[in-house]
């Protein structure tokens, strides 16, 4: 695991060419370039100081700057999925699914969190975006995991009281909202990567306690 902190100077050189991959629409570019700079600096600081500033900057106004958006997002995705994969090995979901909440199609978090916690030699079970309530319920039940995270990118999806009924639904499961969407964040909210990564390892840390 990647424990160097990563330098202003580095956070500059991987902005500048990654906009410059975006602008010329080159997702592939874009995936190669996180792959190239998480490799180095770790999943974490490059989610937090490269990619989510980047993200949040994008105005995505005019039909070309949504263009380019679509390309960079798109292969900020392909770059994360890919990190930290062996082929013809399948990752184990480790207690921990990842879920954005129901109509939410924006979850670019999770992917981070879930390539962070490979890093961190953790697996996760991430069902992608828009997952409706009772799938999610259901998913659980199935699954039988310690924590469950659900993202919120818009305060559209971000609906507190929904979350609250839930986590009441499975009262064993360590339950956290994570993603700028939430208008009234339930406890245990999750600001940042970091914040998630170390609760995800936490919970784990725990459960593996628990059952030993």
């Amino acid at each position: 695991m990647v424990t160097e902190a990563m330098p202003g100077d580095a956070v500059e050189d991987v902005r500048k060419h990654l906009t410059l991959a975006a602008e010329d629409l080159d997702g592939n570019r874009v995936a190669a370039l996180v792959v190239e700079a998480a490799g180095r600096w770790g999943v974490t600081a490059v989610w937090e100081r490269v990619c989510a500033p980047m993200l949040a900057a994008l105005p995505g106004h005019s039909a070309v700057e949504v263009a380019v958006e679509h390309a960079f997002s798109e292969g900020i995705r392909s770059g994360l999925d890919a990190l930290v994969r062996e082929p013809g090995r399948t990752s184990p979901g480790g207690g921990i699914l990842l879920a954005a909440a129901e109509q939410e199609l924006h979850c670019l978090g999770l992917h981070a969190l879930a390539a962070a916690l490979r890093e961190a030699d953790l697996g996760s079970l991430l069902l992608g975006a828009a997952l409706p309530w009772p799938a999610l319920a259901s998913a659980v039940r199935r699954s039988r995991p310690h924590t469950v995270v659900v993202w919120s990118q818009t305060p559209v999806t971000g609906r507190a009281y929904r979350m609250a009924r839930f986590a009441r639904e499975f009262p064993s499961v360590w339950v956290h909202s994570a993603g700028p969407g939430w208008i009234m964040p339930p406890d245990g909210h999750l600001t940042t990567l970091s914040d998630a990564l170390r609760t995800c390892r936490a919970a784990a840390g725990r459960r593996a306690a628990g059952a030993s």
